[in-house]
């Protein structure tokens, strides 16, 4: 029994080293002094909204969950009037062994881009998302 309680016990101890954390990043490299506004939200945590200034970026981190389910959702609108706009999944965890890293996005004029460090790296900025438009302005 004593063998099975140290077992256990660093059993735990190992598994708590697969809780980790994550972190995404947005950036805004819009052009002509466009504003970014950005809202973030998973199922504990709600980010925002805030106003990121061109050339400047916003930083989440936190604690990713055992289970391999942390999701943040991010709303990103460009302005000045917030006509383009774009929701999307900005960080994921694929299961309980990925500590997630970080997560790079970068509003751009056309679009979107993800550069991920971490266990699926993808070692280059890509478009991801293209813009929308809202007929509401």
């Amino acid at each position: 029994m004593k063998n099975l309680s140290v077992f256990i016990f660093v059993f735990s101890i190992y598994m708590l080293g697969h809780v980790s954390g994550g972190m995404f990043r947005i950036g805004n490299e819009l052009k002509s002094k466009k504003l970014l506004w950005v809202r973030c939200y998973s199922k504990d945590d709600v980010i925002g909204p805030n106003i990121i200034p061109i050339g400047e970026d916003c930083k989440v981190g936190f604690m990713a969950n055992f289970w391999g389910t942390t999701r943040f959702m991010c709303t990103l609108k460009q302005g000045p009037h917030y006509k383009h706009y774009q929701n999307f999944t900005a960080f994921r965890q694929f299961n309980w062994f990925d500590e997630g890293n970080l997560w790079d996005w970068r509003a751009r004029e056309d679009g979107i881009y993800l550069n991920r460090e971490g266990i699926f790296k993808h070692g280059k900025m890509h478009k991801v998302y293209d813009w929308l438009t809202s007929d509401v302005v």
